[in-house]
């Protein structure tokens, strides 16, 4: 009896050390520090890239990450990231968030928590002026004579691999980006999201987005650590407040993505 009795004093003492850990969310640490850590990429335009006169970052991630810490009544930090370790950080808690334009994926999912979205995107492709003629359709680009670029640690990736596995596959490892690639002639297409594909084919002349049919509708939201519900619910009645005002309607206006509210 004693033996077991010690066993159950052990056990419950780990419960509740547990339950004191989960009691100091990183709510409490963002609001006793003052200073709210956000991870973001600064590559991708119109979400988040850095203001080439000023360096510092700017879009649409960046205006809604400065809204959540002036609710907090906290300062914003922004720590740099890159895609591939993008869940990393989060999980090794780097940064509180990350906010950088990320979608809803399984895989993602499987590491980290999400938010509730906030809008939504869907792919297209993208390719040099010059082969713009050779792709009408998706089907076309699933060739093992089309290379098709992506960076690591997106959801392009996942898309690539399982929509198009005849294709011959270029991965692209941060900084670098895979249009870059495609500029450079080293890859035929690149596949991109519909808050991207636009502002590349504006910004240069010689990429463009040969056909409109979006593929993979995904909801986008921010990413978040699994285990902390305290954070997690806060984030997620910050969101509905904000979206019920009206909040995010008007800055996906500001920055071009209307319909994704």
């Amino acid at each position: 009896m004693m033996k077991w009795l010690g066993t159950l004093a052990v056990a419950l003492s780990v419960a509740c050390g547990g339950a004191a850990a989960q009691e100091r969310s990183i709510l409490h640490e963002v609001l006793d520090s003052g200073t709210l850590k956000v991870g973001t990429t600064g590559d991708f335009n119109p979400m988040s890239f850095k203001d080439p006169e000023t360096k510092e970052y700017r879009g649409h991630q960046i205006d809604a990450a400065r809204q959540l810490a002036a609710d907090m009544g906290v300062e914003v930090e922004f720590v740099a990231t890159d895609w591939k370790t993008l869940i990393n950080g989060v999980v090794a808690q780097k940064y509180h968030i990350a906010m950088t334009g990320t979608s809803m994926t399984v895989t993602r999912a499987k590491a980290a928590g999400y938010t509730i979205p906030w809008g939504r995107t869907g792919y297209l492709p993208l390719t040099r002026r010059e082969l713009a003629d050779r792709f009408e359709t998706w089907e076309d680009l699933n060739n093992p004579e089309v290379t098709v670029g992506y960076n690591l640690g997106t959801s392009f990736a996942d898309f690539v691999k399982l929509r198009l596995p005849n294709a011959t596959r270029k991965e692209v490892e941060s900084p670098a980006r895979d249009w870059q690639d495609l500029l450079a002639g080293r890859v035929d297409i690149t596949i991109s999201s519909i808050l991207e594909a636009g502002e590349l084919s504006d910004t240069h002349e010689d990429l463009v987005i040969p056909f409109q049919t979006v593929a993979n509708s995904l909801p986008l939201s921010f990413i978040v650590p699994q285990d902390d519900q305290v954070w997690l619910n806060f984030l997620n009645n910050w969101m509905r407040i904000q979206h019920e005002g009206g909040y995010f309607e008007s800055l996906n206006e500001k920055w071009g993505i209307q319909g994704q509210g």
